[in-house]
């Protein structure tokens, strides 16, 4: 949740021009990846749990690729992406860890 709530404070200064797109897409993508999380917890079933992780995963890579878009455009600067593609990167290792315990099981 620390990540959505970094990229919904960095997209506030984003360009009005932007809000029904780039900044949509990156709130909705940051969103997704605590939701998914969430949401195959609640399932409780291993398998659904791991899906639902799998998504997060995706979601996770579709901000980073929204983020870096913003960056190329010239809409965020390089030093403010990059605390939040640490984080990024922070949130998916363990994810992936997360699944590869729950496989194990």
């Amino acid at each position: 949740m620390d990540l959505a709530v970094s990229v919904y404070e960095m997209t506030r200064a984003w360009p009005k021009d932007e809000l029904y797109g780039l900044t949509n897409q990156v709130r909705r993508a940051a969103t997704s990846i605590p939701a998914n999380i969430a949401e195959g917890y609640g399932r409780e079933s291993r398998a659904s749990y791991q899906q639902f992780l799998r998504i997060a995963q995706g979601s996770l890579k579709e901000l980073e690729t929204h983020l870096l878009i913003a960056q190329r455009v010239g809409i965020v600067s390089t030093e403010a992406v990059g605390p939040l593609m640490a984080l990024s990167e922070s949130v998916g290792k363990l994810v992936r860890l997360l699944i590869r315990k729950l496989s194990n099981e």
